[in-house]
């Protein structure tokens, strides 16, 4: 017989609150050797990221590839890392903590709001236990990937799922699996793009960067390239683009097969052959600057793209904890919990102290 785990601290007269659960990809404790192969560890066993046999996949793994890439990346890692630790996590915190401020304006003590990383910590198991014992009996789980892919949404959806499966009681549940074409999603893009040209001027072509997924997923029904075209398209559109200042590109490929083409890296190349000087680089499938923005975008591209006969890589940082960012999301999670009772404007709390009565009348504890 499995053994389900019970409802933290449970009080029948507590009162029903919805839980918000946002996640992002994760990041190691610090940037040593040490912290990285253990991250690696989980982030690369992972069976949505790697689509290969597991007897194949693992002795790889840990007989070749977690002896050697730790120490590249601790020293990537390193180049960004801030007194607040991971700029990945520190931001994830700030934009928990804005979201969480914002719902609670809105639905006074109606919500609960956890951060859950699907690598490292806090873990998404963590953040679903924050928000049981903060009474959540409802659940939205927001994955900050404005685009769908099986690598990355649908990881968190398993590991999500994953925790929930060893819940005695478990809540009512939704999930956000992509965003990528919101309008305020788009508008705080464009937003960002605007104001950063007008602090340091223009490029002479805006490059839209995505992290790679490999050819084959996207053969095999992902929908995760579409999504980027739409975004980049979209947002274009907002920034009054011809096809002539802007492409897509996509970056951060891994292993020998094939990822998505153009390869950022190489688009920059061409950019820098074709005599431009300045270029303008904007991530919109980063919710939270990390060291795929700020270590292979701003630095180890922005070198190539000089070497390459360049001058200036000016990289658009990601929306983070901006106002309108956080506006966006509030409004994203108002509308995905519409008819749940909590996010009812005459929300009856009196039926949870009814509920308690007769609870109590059959020998309940509390």
């Amino acid at each position: 017989m499995p053994k389900y785990t019970s409802t933290d601290s449970f009080d029948h007269g507590a009162p029903s609150r919805i839980g918000v659960l946002l996640c992002n990809l994760g990041t190691p404790a610090g940037p040593t050797p040490r912290d990285l192969r253990r991250y690696l560890a989980e982030f690369l066993a992972d069976p949505r990221l790697v689509e290969l046999p597991r007897l194949l996949w693992m002795p790889i793994l840990h007989g070749i590839i977690l002896n050697t890439r730790p120490r590249r990346s601790a020293r990537a890692y390193a180049k960004i890392w801030t007194v607040e630790g991971s700029p990945l996590l520190a931001i994830s915190r700030r934009q928990a903590a804005g979201l969480a401020a914002r719902l609670e304006t809105t639905l006074p003590g109606r919500t609960a709001l956890a951060l859950g990383m699907r690598y490292g910590e806090p873990s998404i198991a963590a953040g679903l236990r924050e928000l049981r014992a903060a009474g959540a009996r409802r659940v939205l789980v927001l994955p900050l990937y404005p685009q769908y892919a099986a690598a990355t949404s649908a990881s968190i959806f398993d590991a999500a799922s994953a925790e929930l499966a060893c819940w005695r009681w478990v809540p009512d549940f939704r999930f956000v699996s992509a965003y990528h074409a919101e309008p305020e999603y788009l508008d705080a893009l464009a937003a960002s793009v605007r104001e950063h040209r007008a602090a340091h001027g223009t490029g002479e072509h805006l490059v839209m960067s995505f992290h790679g997924i490999p050819k084959a997923y996207f053969l095999a029904g992902d929908p995760y390239y579409c999504h980027c075209q739409e975004t980049a398209r979209l947002l274009a559109a907002r920034l009054g683009l011809t096809d002539e200042n802007y492409s897509v590109s996509f970056q951060s490929r891994f292993g020998p097969k094939e990822w998505l083409k153009p390869y950022t890296d190489a688009r920059l190349g061409e950019l820098a052959a074709r005599g431009m000087r300045r270029v303008d680089v904007i991530c919109p499938g980063f919710a939270a600057d990390c060291l795929e923005t700020l270590e292979e975008i701003a630095i180890q591209y922005g070198e190539r793209f000089k070497a390459a006969g360049g001058e200036q890589l000016s990289y658009v940082p990601a929306l983070n904890d901006r106002a309108d960012h956080l506006s966006f999301l509030q409004a994203l999670v108002l509308r995905q919990i519409r008819g749940w009772p909590e996010a009812e404007r005459e929300f009856d709390a009196a039926a949870g102290s009814a509920a308690a009565a007769r609870a109590r009348a059959l020998g309940a504890p509390r």
